[in-house]
């Protein structure tokens, strides 16, 4: 008999990028799989996954009492409509309100906690609600996944869930047939590193140290290509706006790619992928482009050391420090195409044996197989 799951994020386009596997890997288990999020244009790519999508809105970056007290009796409005068998939350604002709703109507509760965010990277009184929050809607889940050791300690060191409770995921997984290795791009005589940002244009990921990197570069006379590709004007408290976007191009600093729902043309022109993020779960960008076969700069930071092995599948940088990533896209910058085809080789191995996404997507089903029929 077919059991029932919600799973809830804070975007569509959060499920129709980063969830289509885990959907189709639970259906295949004979779960029913229903989408809660906001809507928006990605909606029609989870309806064709055969996954029913239920609108929730939700004002996903904000703090104010009573948009989440709204939001709490939406979640629990449409969990009693859809009274499932599990509920499945993501992101901050799932994770708690939904959860908090979920215990209340009797309903089993897993968590993914990939990454703490603002309100952990930026010490303050947020921190602390947030610690209050996750503490109060963790404590009957029956279990909560977290992408990486470091996040996994604090939440159990901390007392915000029990060790009984939590458990590890290797992120969102990479699809491996989707995201296939690729050669390098011809290096070409004279032609500068094409160095690719792929995120939410964030303070928090390092975007202002990867600017001023690039133009400390660009005083010693080393010629980089820096393309940025995602979101712009998120609702996020460190989000960078457009006039700071539009004075760094007209700079001759970067070049702004847009978004777009298939990064892998981006990737594939690429001789490396940088993230220099404050703090991830597992970022999802860096496994594509590994997988890809792109050798990586990052920061050396919660989350990103996970998928980078310095001086083997790319270089880590300092977390903050502009200088020292200038230095770390010199370094790869030197290196030649050979090294960097190497590190990417090195990166693809590295994502086939530890972040598959036929790993994350067993993972959840043997947690959710122990969960009783309600």
């Amino acid at each position: 008999m077919s059991r029932k799951l919600v799973l809830a994020i804070n975007a569509a386009w959060n499920i129709a990028n980063f969830r289509a596997g885990l959907i189709r890997g639970l259906q295949a288990e004979g779960w029913e799989v229903v989408a809660m999020a906001p809507r928006d244009a990605h909606v029609p790519r989870i309806e064709a996954l055969g996954c029913r999508f239920v609108a929730l809105p939700m004002h996903a970056g904000g703090t104010h009492p009573w948009r989440d007290w709204q939001l709490y009796r939406r979640y629990q409005a449409a969990l009693a409509a859809e009274r499932p068998d599990a509920f499945l939350g993501f992101t901050i604002k799932p994770n708690v309100w939904g959860s908090l709703a979920a215990h209340g109507l009797g309903i089993p509760v897993v968590n993914n906690i990939a990454g703490l965010g603002t309100a952990f990277i930026r010490g303050s009184w947020l921190t602390a609600v947030a610690r209050l929050l996750y503490r109060r809607a963790l404590r009957r889940s029956h279990r909560v996944l977290f992408q990486n050791d470091d996040d996994l300690r604090y939440f159990v060191d901390t007392g915000l869930v029990d060790a009984s409770r939590a458990g590890r995921v290797p992120g969102s997984g990479v699809d491996l047939t989707q995201f296939a290795f690729t050669a390098l791009p011809p290096a070409g005589a004279g032609r500068p590193l094409r160095l690719l940002f792929v995120g939410r244009l964030l303070r928090d990921k390092g975007l202002v140290e990867l600017v001023q990197a690039a133009r400390l570069l660009r005083e010693a006379g080393v010629a980089v290509d820096l393309a940025l590709l995602g979101f712009l004007d998120v609702d996020n408290r460190s989000a960078i706006t457009r006039s700071e976007l539009d004075a760094w191009q007209s700079e001759g600093i970067l070049r702004y790619l847009g978004s777009a729902d298939d990064v892998r043309p981006h990737v594939a022109a690429a001789d490396a992928v940088v993230l220099p993020s404050y703090r991830e779960g597992v970022p999802r960008t860096l496994l594509e482009a590994a997988a890809m076969g792109r050798p990586l700069i990052a920061s050396d930071a919660i989350g990103c050391r996970d998928v980078v092995d310095d001086g083997i599948n790319g270089l880590l940088a300092r977390t903050g420090d502009s200088t020292h990533l200038a230095v770390q896209i010199r370094h790869m910058a030197e290196l030649g195409a050979e090294a960097r085809a190497a590190m990417g080789r090195a990166g693809r191995f590295k994502v086939e044996r530890e972040f598959d996404e036929r790993i994350v997507v067993e993972t959840y089903c043997r947690v959710l197989a122990g969960i009783g029929t309600r």
